[in-house]
């Protein structure tokens, strides 16, 4: 244990952010940077190393948290480091983008702020890479063996990183002109700076790795052709099939889905583009849909120079502390201000949307909408609550609901899907066509960072095993693992 008393003698303090008149005007991460430095020792000698410790229930990958804090209340980053990626292949974007399920499950949280777990993550990879200890691990030996994965998202990273440690020959398959799936295009530049992708990428590259940039399985290669080019295929393609909003009115230029407007953000970040096609500037923007994906919305019209930033949600708001329906140590449903939220705007929920209505010319002007109410399980508006607000720009920002059918690579593999609409894989991750295998969001449905990589490093033990008949790769979780939930 670090710290004996730690938890005791030191309040939780997380990494502070600029202030919003600064961070507003830029696109750079919103926290100061070197704050964590000072306090993180101490942060980490919070951590009371349990006897049994439940922040390994919370985190999928199954990180081991008292360890690396250990090493990092005592400053031996080096070995910190080395705890860190024993369990996970990416620990700059699980620290940046994460959730924290783990800190959600944290004994110390019982009763406490728990430690800072997220924040202890990014500082010991931060050290790491400015340190130089993270550098290439190339296998020792080929063995002969081929692998394309589909997808360069985390899950497709991760397994194609664990691939290519094990010797094969891995190629990696992303219709964008960049490498990073939704890390790249559809995360804001101030959630996590795309450098931080770029470093990974040229690490792998160092490894081994190969990729194929602007290469859409299922329109510009045919499944078939791959599969007989490849010993096993990964497909990590993720769930981009964006839930849409069918009420009328939707046809009105100016309402997009988030997916549309994000990554267009990103290209101006990226020099592709001088100004967005499609931009805030000036409009009354409405987001609809409560969560992560709504605030990347949000903080990214606040950038553009929306008039107004208007956030609705269709659930009750949640409470600020846990509800006994939501025990320790299960992640629970709360009430999140996160950096966009800090940055103005308003958030309404208990509310659905009824229907668009535009101007002469075709554009969308106004968001009709009502409020809503539980009534026997099921949401019902409430009678003389209808409105409209201003709406010049609407995203809708509502989740997804599966992997693309419509590029053709689903039906030309042939693979089987699941009651949800998922591609259906066995308890290692195989499909029904043998040699391919699936991980991520495109066989567990819209899941987090820490799942998808987690799913990644499983599915390539199931790859290894099936190519060289045993494996040493380590598997996580299972496909048919969930989250802790009641």
């Amino acid at each position: 244990m670090a710290d004996p008393k730690g938890f005791l003698t030191t309040d939780r303090e997380v990494a502070r952010m600029r202030p919003v008149s600064e961070r507003v005007r830029d696109w750079n991460e919103v926290y100061v940077p070197g704050s964590l430095l000072p306090v993180i020792s101490k942060q980490a000698g919070r951590c009371m190393d349990c006897g049994i410790p439940f922040c390994h229930n919370g985190c999928p990958l199954g990180n081991l948290i008292p360890e690396w804090n250990d090493y990092a209340y005592r400053e031996d980053w080096r070995a910190a480091s080395e705890r860190l990626h024993a369990t996970n292949n990416f620990p700059e974007f699980t620290g940046r983008l994460c959730p924290a399920p783990c800190e959600s499950a944290c004994v110390l949280g019982i009763n406490q702020p728990p430690v800072t777990i997220k924040n202890v993550e990014v500082t010991i990879v931060d050290k790491a890479w400015d340190s130089g200890d993270i550098t290439p691990q190339p296998p020792e030996r080929l063995s002969g063996k081929t692998v394309a994965v589909i997808g360069s998202g985390p899950a497709g990273l991760a397994a194609a990183q664990q691939l290519t440690r094990a010797g094969h020959t891995v190629a990696v398959y992303e219709r964008a002109d960049r490498i990073g799936g939704l890390l790249r295009y559809g995360i804001p530049e101030f959630k996590m700076e795309k450098r931080h992708i770029n470093r990974r990428i040229e690490q792998m590259r160092a490894e081994g790795t190969k990729f194929r940039t602007e290469v859409e399985i299922g329109l510009d290669i045919d499944a078939a052709k791959l599969r007989k080019r490849y010993d096993a295929v990964v497909i990590a393609a993720g769930a981009t099939t964006s839930r849409d909003l069918k009420v009328p009115g939707r046809e009105l230029n100016g309402i997009h889905f988030a997916m549309e407007y994000l990554p267009l953000a990103n290209k101006v970040q990226e020099g592709d583009l001088t100004v967005s096609p499609i931009t805030a500037e000036g409009k009354h923007v409405v987001v609809i849909g409560g969560g992560d994906t709504g605030a990347d919305c949000v903080g990214t019209a606040h950038r553009q120079g929306a008039a107004s930033v208007t956030q609705l949600e269709i659930m009750p708001r949640p409470g600020e502390e846990r509800s006994p329906a939501q025990p320790w140590p299960t992640f629970p449903m709360l009430y999140k201000v996160t950096s966009a939220h800090e940055e103005g705007g308003e958030r309404v929920y208990s509310v659905s949307t009824t229907h668009f209505e535009g101007d002469e010319d075709g554009n969308v002007q106004w968001l009709h909408l009502v409020e809503v109410e539980f009534t026997d399980g099921k949401l019902t508006p409430k009678p003389g609550t209808e409105r409209r607000i201003p709406a010049q720009l609407v995203t809708l920002a509502m989740g997804f609901t599966g992997t693309d059918q419509e590029n053709g690579l689903v039906a030309q593999f042939g693979l089987e899907l699941d009651a949800r609409g998922n591609i259906a894989r066995d308890a290692d991750f195989a499909t029904n066509v043998p040699g391919v295998y699936v991980a991520g969001d495109a066989g567990r449905g819209q899941s987090l960072i820490v799942w998808a990589i987690a799913e990644g490093r499983s599915a390539a033990r199931g790859v290894d095993r099936y190519l060289t008949g045993a494996s040493a790769l380590p598997a996580p979780i299972k496909p048919t693992d969930r989250a802790l939930t009641v």
